[in-house]
């Protein structure tokens, strides 16, 4: 029996002392590591390729990093996870809203950023193992997509306003432990017309984790961002 080939990563950085850290690391945690220095190139290796999962510099010396982000996402559903220096929310929302599943700053703590891998590709590999599934279990809480109802521990449905159904929905859609941005969750859930109305989401999430109880713990902010649904 063949062995099983180590899932490919693409790195997209142009600074080689990050490819030197990652290369090995990466090697060692069982992956693949693909590199590319430029935008160009990294598009062309995720291509030719076809990487599970793309770590992604913005500062590339070809273009910002954020501009490659919905390219990507014409050919892959691979996760892109963000790695850069960049460290003000609006960068961080941007890149969000383009399309990557996950930012990490540099600098960065290895164990930390290999988690956000093994998680990535765990909501990567649920999706494409049960694209059709509507109930999502976490930790306390269950959810039924198609039945529109939740429950926590078991118990009754939740009585939930529509509002708050379609919030937790859209983060359950998110993905766990995937930050949804706060445009994201507003346009979901109140329309394009409402997507500076922060307020409203607060309000709300407010709401709906009073009435989660012992589940509340599940919806977890990410300041100035928006927020992410599961368990630590």
């Amino acid at each position: 029996m063949s062995a099983v080939a180590p899932p490919h990563i693409l790195v997209v950085d142009d600074e080689p002392q990050i490819h030197r850290f990652l290369g090995p690391a990466l090697e060692a945690a069982g992956y693949a590591p693909m590199r590319a220095a430029t935008m160009a190139e990294g598009l062309r290796l995720a291509a030719e390729r076809s990487p599970a999962l793309v770590l992604l510099d913005l500062g590339l010396p070809d273009g910002d990093g954020k501009l490659a982000i919905p390219k990507l996402r014409r050919f892959t559903d691979a996760p892109v996870v963000v790695l850069s220096a960049r460290d003000q929310e609006a960068e961080k929302v941007a890149s969000l809203d383009a399309g990557a599943d996950d930012y990490v700053e540099k600098p960065f703590a290895l164990g930390e950023l290999l988690a956000r891998i093994r998680a990535a590709l765990r909501r990567a590999g649920a999706a494409s193992r049960s694209p059709t599934e509507t109930v999502i279990r976490a930790g306390a809480l269950e959810v039924d997509l198609g039945r529109r109802t939740a429950r926590v521990e078991g118990r009754e449905p939740l009585k939930l306003t529509p509002r708050e159904w379609d919030l937790l929905a859209a983060l359950v859609r998110g993905g766990e432990g995937r930050v949804v941005t706060q445009r994201q969750l507003l346009t979901a859930v109140w329309g394009p017309a409402h997507v500076e109305d922060a307020q409203y989401l607060r309000v709300y999430v407010g709401h709906l984790r009073q009435k989660l109880g012992p589940a509340a713990g599940l919806i977890r902010t990410e300041p100035g961002v928006g927020y992410r649904f599961g368990a630590e």
